[in-house]
């Protein structure tokens, strides 16, 4: 009777009443706890989302973000997918760089940035970071699509003497672009993470990471708990409107037979 009846509610009804059973449990734990500075309510949250929404700063806030982080992570796109050519090409560089990008991935973001705060100005360091979060992703999904690539094509590709740019079109690029995309759609949620951790360390200019740090200071907590959920509701959004993009580019490119 309830699995029927589950499936029968539309996907987005059983969103919505996912949504507010844990608006529920969360009114539910303010009310117990009765005090704002430790859990503020969600109505309270709401009311200060709807003041920042009005001021300037909120706004320019969130596209000085958006424009830092969007930066670093088109950055690592594209360095990550020109190194895994290299790395792919040439096995001493290979061997030069796969180390590198093995202590960029585990190790803690928070190092990165201590470290980089030495060297970079504040108004850099969140693209910094995003790039060098984001770069071993990439760098080791295309690297993995090129390793997939089927070699008989490629000899096939010799005996026809076919000219390197239709190889690549026709051969290298459908096989590499699903682990690109998958790169591209997990490196986004590093990218918000690693680059808001960046602005909150090292609080720039019109940035929601100083926003945040502020309302800490200053124990803001509903802008803190209203903060936190817009930057999460971007960094969805963001990545739901890229991996749509990027797939239908593919799509459309992946049935032309690979033809732009």
């Amino acid at each position: 009777m309830t699995s029927t009846t589950r499936a029968r509610l539309p996907r987005p009804l059983r969103r919505l009443l996912v949504l507010l059973f844990w608006l529920l449990v969360w009114q539910l734990a303010a009310m117990a706890v009765d005090l704002e500075l430790l859990l503020p309510a969600p109505l309270a949250v709401l009311e200060r989302l709807f003041a920042l929404a009005g001021t300037l700063t909120f706004w320019q806030s969130i596209l000085g973000s958006m424009g830092r982080i969007l930066l670093g992570f088109g950055a690592a796109l594209l360095l990550g997918t020109l190194t895994a050519l290299g790395t792919s090409r040439f096995p001493l560089l290979y061997d030069l760089i796969s180390p590198v990008m093995s202590i960029a991935r585990t190790a803690p973001v928070a190092s990165f940035i201590i470290l980089a705060l030495v060297w970079l100005p504040t108004g850099t360091l969140s693209i910094f970071i995003a790039c060098t979060m984001v770069l071993p992703i990439v760098w080791q999904n295309v690297s993995q699509g090129i390793r997939e690539i089927d070699r008989s094509l490629l000899e096939m590709a010799k005996v026809y003497k076919l000219p390197p740019l239709r190889v690549l079109t026709a051969i290298t690029l459908p096989s590499v672009l699903p682990y690109f995309l998958a790169a591209a759609a997990a490196g986004m949620g590093y990218a918000w993470k690693s680059g808001i951790a960046a602005e909150v360390l090292s609080t720039p200019k019109l940035a929601l990471g100083t926003l945040l740090y502020e309302s800490k200071i200053y124990l803001l907590i509903p802008d803190l708990f209203a903060l936190t959920a817009v930057i999460i509701l971007l960094s969805a959004g963001i990545e739901w409107l890229m991996v749509r993009l990027i797939g239908r580019l593919s799509r459309r490119y992946l049935r032309g037979g690979g033809k732009p």
